[in-house]
């Protein structure tokens, strides 16, 4: 992969990152709740797609970025439970490392020398 399309992801990595860390401590917005789980589900999906974004930016780095994001997740979670509108749950950070630990397999198979 090129360089500047590298520079770009990581770019995008780390702005993404900032506005989701933004938007957790946000009011929480009224969702329609389709199963119980949802919260959970979506904390994994997004940790997923974070860990995707900084495998293609950074491929040679799949156990850092893992540690980082989990590092992140519990940030995030004792953030929210500083404001007086969210609260940290660490079944969360649970689902926020079931994310992570879905793409882990694929990153650490796939070739590095890319």
């Amino acid at each position: 992969m090129p360089n500047a399309v590298r520079t770009l992801l990581r770019l995008f990595f780390l702005l993404t990152a900032l506005g989701v860390f933004w938007l957790a401590l946000l009011p929480a917005p009224d969702v329609v709740k389709l199963f119980s789980w949802q919260d959970k589900v979506e904390h994994a999906i997004l940790f997923a797609a974070l860990a995707l974004i900084a495998l293609l930016a950074w491929p040679r780095q799949p156990w850092r970025i893992a540690a980082g994001l989990l590092v992140y997740g519990a940030a995030m979670e004792v953030a929210q439970s500083l404001t007086a509108h969210r609260h940290g749950d660490p079944l969360d950070w649970l689902a926020d490392a079931v994310g992570l630990l879905v793409l882990l397999p694929f990153a650490l198979r796939r070739d590095t020398r890319v």
